[in-house]
């Protein structure tokens, strides 16, 4: 069901098509130089490019005060929505190295998880930056913001940790959820 756009070069007349993934908006990672996350952000809203750039809140202890910062729960990613065809407008910012992918070419996120982790943390979920895990006790979240998605159970109390992973990335993330709202995966 992918569509089909042809396409002519001006200086040979050959006809080509490109698929629907290259004019169609997906969801793509983006790799950024190391703590430059907030920036390229910044850059990317005022280019008007759809992005997503979810922080939590962490304290520091410093020698003379305690200070709350904002930072990547993605540690050097930045999510974009694009076209591949508009992929030089992102490569054009300031400290954005890539768009991550396989053999050369971007690789898409799954757009339902990237929409369900998108609306989940903008909810001011609690959510902090985990060690990619990939085994252990699967769950999948059954009600809540982050409905849908499935991760790794880490530890049992009133409320669970679950750690959500990008495999692409190779990074995860761990939210409390109530115990209620969780149902293994078989």
């Amino acid at each position: 069901m992918t569509q089909a756009v042809a396409v002519q070069a001006e200086d040979s007349g050959v006809v080509g098509e490109l698929s629907g993934s290259y004019v169609q908006p997906r969801w793509y990672a983006v790799y950024t130089c190391a703590h430059h996350e907030k920036r390229v952000a910044c850059q990317m809203r005022e280019r008007s490019i759809e992005h997503f750039l979810p922080l939590y809140r962490s304290v520091r202890r410093w020698s003379d005060r305690r200070v709350q910062i904002d930072l990547p729960l993605f540690p050097g990613y930045v999510f974009v929505r694009l076209a591949l065809c508009d992929r030089l407008d992102v490569l054009a910012i300031p400290s954005v190295v890539r768009l991550v992918g396989f053999n050369g070419m971007p690789t898409a996120l799954p757009e339902e998880e990237m929409e369900v982790l998108r609306s989940g943390l903008s909810q001011r979920l609690r959510a902090a930056p985990h060690p990619f895990l990939t085994t252990g006790r699967q769950v999948r979240i059954k009600s809540g913001s982050l409905q849908g998605l499935e991760g790794v159970l880490l530890r049992r109390k009133s409320n669970q940790r679950v750690v959500l992973s990008v495999a692409l990335i190779q990074r995860s993330i761990a939210v409390d959820i109530d115990s209620m709202d969780l149902e293994e995966v078989v």
